[in-house]
């Protein structure tokens, strides 16, 4: 009952920290516009998601259903660190302390937006979980398991890579015997047959994964400074440091915990192979949950005696207190509005901070989360009244403006794509195009009716995305009537430039 308790506290959180002022995320979109083209791979993102969106597709794609998917994978994250407690003989004191340290934590920012990362941190936290009960019992099916597990979260997020190469020095440290057992080697196997239709589509497509990856760098990776990506590890579960101190401690000198040894060493290569390839905080954060099971069972073996028993409700009540401070700031439950007119605390904790390592007025997410219901009711207008519209293209400039389009249409003969990320596999050029829409980032908007519109008739500004607070703000929709040329075959060249530079760039990464 305390467990259910939990997990009900924890979707109903995370149904009411987003005000319904915002909308879905830009990433969100193109995560659900997969389940309409399912494949083993994508430029983006590995297959996992897709199939998620195809259940979200089939049950309607709700807003409720949306949201439901990440809550899920945050509540089954703190079920397993309730069951790596238990394993590791924790009382219910641990069980609530640790439960606390979940719950009141940055996870729920986390599980907030449907994308791979939620069960990427469950992935991490369930594999970490088999390593607890096979260092328990050596049983060879822990292998298996693991690997299962593994392969689930390598076809979700290829950031499970880095748990693994961090995990065989701490075994090679702590646990060499494990390399003798050929179960293990049977076991990879498994593994690699699990996640050969991904690494197969990789190749028959010119492993893109190195083009997302160069492109990530380039335009991401190159702005994160280490230093803040250390200080944002101790905002993850600030009021949870303790018991994290206390599993660092306990996994180098307590006593019945040095089977689990390898733990701490797991860690620490971790955050050194994160720190080098400048990786997003976030990225890190499916690493913590399992150290919040052995510092609440550590905990209960040094709180249970004498005068420190009763600090036992206080150190359940820590966490508690500082997700106060963390409910005002870390989600977007304050209008645009209230957070532009009150920047100090949200300029302070870096959170204004976008990828481009400036400061704006919102927190990125959040202006990634308006302006979409807009656009796609000035394309909806648009559309309907332009001759022969189920032969007009729909080019955006990137993926989440098609990706808002094809969510919020209310005309199912609408489809936007765009050359950017996996819309640009995405084309139907069955139909012949004799109209084309155009949506325009603000920046790259000049001379669009110049350069476009001799080839068309005629051609328009039809409206903009007006709300200031949007990332999409100003973001311009052109239309171009009766063209004078094959669209489809200028479609066609684009697709095979686009695919060209996909497969020159990741040619450029593998010789780097």
């Amino acid at each position: 009952m305390v467990l259910a308790g939990f997990v009900l506290a924890k979707f109903i959180l995370q149904y009411i920290l987003i005000s319904p002022e915002y909308e879905l995320q830009r990433d969100e979109f193109l995560h659900l516009d997969q389940a309409n083209h399912v494949a083993w791979g994508y430029i983006s993102v590995p297959p996992v998601t897709s199939w998620i969106s195809g259940i979200i597709l089939f049950l309607g794609k709700s807003l409720f259903w949306v949201r439901f998917f990440p809550a899920l994978f945050g509540a089954l994250t703190l079920v397993v660190v309730w069951k790596a407690i238990e394993a590791l003989k924790g009382n219910m004191f641990a069980l609530v302390l640790g439960a606390t340290c979940i719950l009141f934590s940055a996870l729920l920012r986390l599980n907030m937006l449907y994308q791979p990362n939620s069960l990427d941190a469950l992935c991490w936290t369930a594999f970490c979980f088999i390593l607890i009960k096979y260092a328990d019992s050596e049983n060879p099916k822990w292998f298996y398991i693991g690997m299962a597990i593994l392969a689930v979260g390598f076809l979700n997020k290829y950031n499970m890579v880095f748990l693994v190469a961090a995990l065989f020095p701490a075994l090679l440290l702590c646990r060499r015997s494990i390399f003798t057992d050929k179960h293990f080697y049977f076991s990879i196997v498994l593994f690699l047959l699990l996640i050969l239709p991904n690494l197969l589509w990789q190749y028959n497509n010119n492993f893109p994964v190195y083009y997302h990856m160069q492109q990530l760098a380039k335009t991401q990776l190159v702005n994160v400074n280490r230093w803040d990506f250390l200080k944002d590890q101790l905002l993850f579960f600030t009021g949870s440091l303790f018991v994290m101190a206390a599993s660092f401690y306990a996994l180098l000198f307590y006593a019945p915990f040095k089977k689990y040894r390898f733990f701490f060493y797991t860690f620490c290569f971790t955050l050194i192979i994160f720190i080098l390839l400048k990786a997003k905080s976030y990225y890190a954060m499916g690493l913590y949950p399992v150290y919040i099971a052995f510092g609440a069972v550590y905990l209960q073996a040094i709180l249970k005696a004498g005068w420190k028993r009763y600090l036992q409700p206080l150190a359940i009540v820590i966490p508690v207190l500082f997700f106060i401070p963390m409910y005002k700031l870390m989600f977007p439950n304050k209008s645009p509005a209230y957070i532009m007119n009150h920047p100090g605390a949200y300029k302070k904790y870096g959170l204004l901070r976008w990828e481009d390592g400036k400061d704006h007025i919102l927190p990125q997410d959040y202006a990634d989360m308006l302006g979409w219901k807009e656009l796609a009711a000035t394309i909806d207008s648009v559309y309907s009244l332009l001759p022969a519209d189920e032969k007009t293209l729909i080019l955006c400039d990137n993926y989440g403006q098609a990706g808002a389009i094809n969510y919020y249409t209310k005309n199912k003969n609408i489809t936007a794509n765009s050359f950017n990320a996996d819309y640009v596999n995405w084309f139907n050029l069955d139909k012949k195009y004799v109209n084309l829409i155009r949506v325009k980032e603000l920046q790259s908007k000049d001379n669009e009716l110049k350069e476009t519109g001799p080839f068309f008739h005629k051609s328009y500004i039809a409206g903009s995305v007006t709300n200031k607070f949007a990332r999409e703000s100003g973001t311009v929709v052109f239309v171009f009537e009766n063209t004078k040329v094959d669209i489809n075959q200028r479609i066609q060249e684009e697709i095979n430039n686009a695919k060209k530079y996909f497969q020159s760039d990741a040619a450029a990464a593998e010789k780097q």
